[in-house]
């Protein structure tokens, strides 16, 4: 059992700060044999920002998130819509890699609720600082967290959701499911991974600019928003907006 106080949301006026507490992190298992802390990377004043699962091997080599064959696909993905690492911010719900030792080799899985828990002391100040108009769910864990419990990335990969941590939310497909989905007749969904992005561009942009143009009140962080921003349901059927309130996340 994770102690509560390790539960406490850390609290820092800058993400270097941020960042700093949480390479020393001791709040759950997962820290125990990890090699680093993949915090978090990209542009922090970007409109958008991505989230995924966790860290993997390569993750937890180098302190950074996405940067193993996944995180190459995801790269492509965004440079087919003109973007880089430079345009977004990429981090995820937890921290740390989620692996099992067997036969003194690390196995990667899923994290629990428990290590996803313990993270969101580092997540949600993460988004707080970072304030973005979107967030982007990478992978159904992601959304699980962020977006609804019950979320199914099959069937609602791609609308709008309101969130409690941006002005919406959306998810896309994780692109280690594309990686494994691909055939020689099938790009695996990463065509829908494409679009999605695409969508949540868009969207984080026309917020952006509402909200500098005086047209839209500041964004309440933590709490769920009583209907859709009009950006996101101006966007037509592509990226339809669901105005299903969400349910109540794990944070």
């Amino acid at each position: 059992m994770i102690p509560m106080v390790a539960l406490m949301e850390a609290e820092a006026r800058t993400l270097e700060e941020l960042r700093e507490q949480a390479i020393v992190c001791r709040a759950c298992p997962l820290a125990e044999k990890r090699t680093n802390v993949a915090f978090g990377e990209g542009n922090p004043t970007s409109p958008l920002v991505l989230v995924g699962e966790g860290p993997g091997e390569q993750e937890d080599l180098t302190g950074r998130p996405f940067v193993g064959r996944a995180g190459q696909l995801l790269d492509k993905a965004l440079l087919e819509n003109g973007l880089t690492r430079e345009h977004v911010y990429i981090c995820n719900i937890v921290k740390c890699r989620a692996c099992d030792w067997i036969d003194g080799r690390p196995v990667n899985r899923a994290p629990s609720d428990e290590e996803v828990l313990a993270c969101r002391k580092w997540l949600v100040p993460q988004l707080r600082l970072l304030a973005p108009q979107v967030i982007l769910c990478v992978g159904g864990p992601s959304a699980k967290s962020l977006i609804r419990k019950d979320f199914s990335i099959t069937r609602e990969r791609g609308k709008y959701f309101p969130c409690a941590f941006a002005r919406c939310a959306l998810a896309t497909l994780h692109p280690a499911y594309v990686l494994r989905q691909q055939g020689a007749n099938s790009d695996g969904g990463y065509s829908l991974l494409v679009a999605d992005i695409a969508r949540a561009w868009s969207a984080a942009q026309k917020l952006r600019d509402q909200e500098i143009a005086g047209q839209l009140a500041p964004h309440e962080f933590g709490s769920l928003p009583s209907s859709m921003p009009a950006a996101a349901q101006d966007l037509g059927t592509d990226g339809q907006a669901n105005q299903e309130p969400a349910q109540e996340s794990l944070f």
